[in-house]
């Protein structure tokens, strides 16, 4: 597969800049892939497709407000820095990327708060963009922890246009979230609500939990024509035994089991056993899924509808086909469904 194969026109007007009022309110076109028919639902019909005893697998990684503003010291020039992961607790290492990257330099001081009331140290360029940074902070690592997080926001995608408030984080967090650690959110969850997973208590489907950090990442475009090529960042990922024990004996069972969002996709294609099992997991993962590729877990997906040329586009054609996938956001293109973390889902069933 081809970078370009990949592309498609996306009018702006239809990536959405806000969430739903409810969580549970968006569309969903269902695809089935073995037939490629697309029917035109709602959220609130998911559970129409699922029976007792089928599993919807969910990523419980937390947001943290990743999102600070900083300025340079000396010219005082107003600096972007998205937190990628803690490297060192003790001596306050943080991996991060920064905007406009040509501006910093190792050595330069950065400052945080109106008060200047947080300060870091450029002390490594790691790549074009990325940088180490070594906050100067006395306290414990709890109250850093705390005053770092002050200071930051949601770190929304480059495609919402508009500054990021205090109250997005919320919006921008699965109900469910519990692992601190990921720099974006798993978005296909933030349509779950507390009534949602109640229906599917009452109906006998079950939840497993398996954590992957997302970040940022995630929204950068492929920038090679190859597939083959694209490298994709390391994620740090963790699935229990319970989580496993759920997930096998239901596919062992002969029940469906749901992929909630790409990053389930990955987690799971990343330490699945030649038996199709998921086994347990501790480590990091990066794995690139495109097409064509065989999945070994999951029966069913849902997703967001994603933007052109997307690794998250990519794993989608590989689960729903190819053809599937390009004529089904087509059609999406027509029907004026919502893009982005934001926007309607897409429930993919055989």
């Amino acid at each position: 597969m081809k970078l370009s194969q990949f592309k498609f026109k996306l009018p702006e007007e239809l990536i959405a800049q806000h969430p739903d009022p409810f969580r549970d309110g968006c569309r969903m076109m269902v695809l089935h892939r073995a037939t490629g028919n697309i029917e035109h639902k709602m959220f609130s019909n998911l559970l129409d497709y699922f029976n007792e005893g089928d599993v919807f697998v969910f990523n419980d990684s937390k947001v943290i407000p990743a999102h600070l503003q900083g300025n340079k010291e000396r010219t005082g020039a107003r600096i972007e820095v998205f937190l990628r992961r803690e490297l060192n607790a003790e001596d306050r290492l943080w991996d991060v990327t920064v905007d406009p990257a040509r501006k910093i330099r190792i050595g330069n001081k950065l400052y945080f708060g109106e008060d200047d009331s947080l300060v870091a140290e450029v002390i490594d360029n790691t790549t074009s963009r990325g940088r180490t940074l070594r906050f100067l902070y006395d306290g414990s690592h709890e109250e850093f922890k705390r005053d770092l997080y002050a200071l930051g926001v949601a770190p929304l995608p480059e495609y919402i246009k508009r500054e990021a408030i205090k109250e997005d984080l919320d919006d921008f967090q699965c109900i469910y979230a519990k692992v601190e650690g990921a720099t974006t959110a798993p978005a296909t969850g933030l349509h779950f609500s507390r009534i949602t997973m109640k229906k599917m208590e009452i109906a006998g489907i079950e939840s497993a939990f398996l954590t992957l950090h997302c970040g940022q990442s995630n929204f950068s475009k492929t920038d090679v024509e190859d597939l083959t090529k694209h490298k994709m960042d390391s994620e740090e990922m963790l699935i229990t035994p319970e989580c496993c024990a759920i997930v096998n004996k239901a596919k062992d069972n002969g029940h469906q089991i749901l992929a909630v969002g790409t990053t389930v996709q990955r987690a799971m294609e990343s330490s699945c056993d030649t038996l199709h099992h998921v086994t347990p997991f501790d480590g990091w993962t990066n794995k690139f899924i495109f097409p064509p590729y065989d999945f070994s877990v999951a029966t069913a997906m849902l997703a967001n509808f994603y933007t052109p040329e997307s690794t998250l586009l990519m794993l989608t054609a590989a689960f729903g086909g190819y053809d599937n996938t390009i004529n089904a956001y087509k059609t999406a293109v027509k029907q004026g469904y919502h893009f982005g973390v934001y926007g309607d889902v897409m429930l993919i069933v055989d």
